[in-house]
């Protein structure tokens, strides 16, 4: 059974840091590319990092020079480094994994979110000023 499982939310100040990991079971990320997303209350689903099987990664400009996506095949571990996190940082955030293949950038952006076909539950992260 293919499984993701965010952890690492929780809360932080402004300017502070927080590291989120999503765990995969069932499947190997050696060739998968993977993402992660958030959602903000009342707001659509943001996909602002993705990376590939290389390690190549790409990055929505909200998060770009703060935010760090990385991925560890051999723990079946993708990881998200938030650095200098802001209010609007605030939201669920989700892993999730495209089903084959790997497009890795849209128009110089992460890829939407139907390209992937594997979710995990997602994690809370609160960032007061």
């Amino acid at each position: 059974q293919v499984q993701l499982l965010e952890s690492g939310g929780g809360s932080a100040q402004a300017g502070g840091s927080l590291t989120l990991s999503c765990a995969a079971s069932g499947y190997s990320l050696g060739r998968r590319c993977m993402g992660w997303f958030r959602q903000a209350p009342g707001k659509g689903r943001e996909a602002f990092a993705a990376i590939d099987s290389d390690g190549i990664a790409s990055y929505a400009d909200s998060v770009k020079g703060r935010f760090t996506i990385s991925k560890d095949n051999a723990k079946a571990t993708l990881t998200l480094q938030m650095n200098s996190l802001k209010p609007e940082d605030t939201a669920m955030y989700y892993c999730a994994a495209q089903p084959t293949g790997c497009i890795l950038r849209i128009s110089d952006a992460p890829p939407p979110e139907n390209l992937y076909s594997d979710w995990g539950q997602g994690t809370q992260v609160t960032v007061s000023s």
